[in-house]
């Protein structure tokens, strides 16, 4: 017995002290396991094994110590990989995390589909509704379903819409309405104004519509609107064929830094304290481990509770700025952390109010996954022509059957969250938009009837 303990009491050690040293592209907790004669001898299983060394409680210990989780790097994922990083994840007897950085995110909707067993993801960072896409099999290929669970919000804010340095001088700002006709003069040149994101009807195109059609411009008749992976948003404002750039730092931010455009709003000027990117899991995994589901929620919610000290911010940006992870200069990541934004255009933001969020904002939990907000992702779905009006009628029953915030709650408790810190409610209420518009997820049918410019009809 005395060789278990001190087999594991070494491997806790290096996996915490060594969990950064890894590939780029897969980075793994893992150092291997007990010789299965000293587990026999232990009568334990490996990720019980696991869960003593790492003084986790008996009754809470997980399922196993092995899953594999997406992300892509924006600061969205800052929480999953600072969980990696120190070494939170072995702490609640996740050994064997694997962090895989996706190419975009067509590859991270194909790896979770063929799932960790064929050379895929259980799981991880997603922009919303993907999980719901993937559940109702909208977006995967041959329309297969591919249930999740949602079970985290990993940040708010933290994203912004970039122009090119072409329309620097032309009013293109937070406010578009005085700007409108230039969107009309582009397109009836023949050069129509060209906008992007990274994945269709999700987050960051749900962003740049809203802003624009906020402004009276239809973003399906007045501009042209496309998919592009962040990494190559640089290059195509360079090239001149892109106006205009969705997504989520450090991308918008450098987009400044290295003199390309400038940024005509930051989605927290749009919705303060916005939904952003989400922690979802593959049903079946989830079903199989609870606790280590539970498990992993207590790992990432530290590590989000880390992120959201200032005093952590300088260091949070040194390692994603590491090689394996963002490959980017540190001061390109650390003004935005700190709410500070040179926006290219004369105009200086230091407010640390407009950073991104990781664990609370000033309505409460961040962390916690509200069913509001998953309503107001389909509602917009529905605005857009995404979905069918008809979906709203079944809201509620995919909403219970997706958001798996019980399991949050359940982590949440036995991590030691104060009870203020635990929403009472899956409702965080009525959201306002900076153009005055009011989403009530009670009614979310007043909210499209409220919207001039959409696609449905009611």
């Amino acid at each position: 017995m005395d060789n278990v303990f001190n087999f594991l009491s070494r491997r806790r050690f290096l996996l915490t002290a060594g969990a950064a040293a890894s590939s780029s592209v897969l980075l793994k907790g893992c150092l291997g396991n007990p010789p299965d004669e000293v587990l026999r001898q232990a009568g334990m299983t490996a990720p019980q094994q696991t869960a003593q060394a790492a003084n986790v409680n008996p009754a809470q210990a997980p399922e196993t110590a092995t899953v594999k989780l997406g992300y892509l790097p924006i600061v969205e994922a800052a929480p999953l990989i600072i969980a990696f990083h120190k070494g939170l994840f072995a702490k609640y007897g996740m050994a064997q995390v694997e962090l895989a950085k996706q190419a975009n995110w067509g590859a991270a909707r194909d790896n979770v589909e063929i799932g960790s067993q064929g050379g895929g993801v259980d799981g991880g960072q997603w922009q919303m509704p993907m999980p719901y896409g993937l559940t109702t099999g909208k977006i995967t290929k041959g329309n297969r379903p591919i249930p999740m669970a949602l079970v985290l919000k990993l940040n708010t804010q933290g994203n912004g819409i970039a122009i090119a340095g072409k329309h620097l001088g032309k009013g293109i700002g937070l406010q578009l309405a005085s700007t409108k006709s230039l969107f009309g003069q582009l397109k009836a040149t023949g050069s129509q104004f060209t906008a992007a994101y990274t994945f269709p009807q999700a987050n960051q195109d749900f962003w740049i519509r809203y802003w624009l059609a906020a402004g009276g411009i239809d973003p399906d008749r007045d501009v042209k609107l496309l998919t592009v992976p962040a990494a190559q948003t640089v290059a195509n404002m360079k090239t001149g064929t892109m106006d205009a750039f969705s997504t989520g730092d450090p991308w918008p931010y450098r987009i400044v830094k290295d003199k390309v455009g400038f940024l005509s709003a930051l989605t927290a000027e749009i919705w303060k304290n916005h939904p952003e990117e989400y922690l979802a899991l593959r049903s079946d995994w989830v079903e199989r481990h609870p606790k280590a589901t539970k498990a992993i929620l207590k790992a990432v919610m530290e590590a989000q509770q880390w992120c959201d000290r200032d005093e952590n911010r300088e260091e949070l940006a040194r390692i994603l700025s590491d090689r394996q992870y963002f490959n980017l200069p540190v001061d390109v990541l650390l003004d935005p952390l700190m709410g500070k934004y040179d926006m290219g255009d004369g105009r200086i933001i230091n407010d640390k109010s407009m950073a991104v969020r990781y664990w609370t904002d000033s309505q409460g939990s961040v962390s916690y996954p509200y069913k509001s907000h998953d309503l107001w992702f389909l509602t917009e779905s529905v605005r857009w022509g995404f979905l069918p009006l008809s979906i709203l009628d079944e809201a509620k029953a995919l909403i219970d059957q997706v958001n798996r915030e019980d399991l949050w709650r359940e982590a949440a408790q036995e991590l030691g969250v104060a009870a203020a810190e635990i929403p009472k409610d899956t409702s965080r209420g009525v959201e306002t938009f900076f153009d005055g518009i009011q989403f009530d997820p009670a009614d979310p049918t007043a909210y499209l009837k409220s919207l001039v410019i959409k696609r449905v009809a009611i």
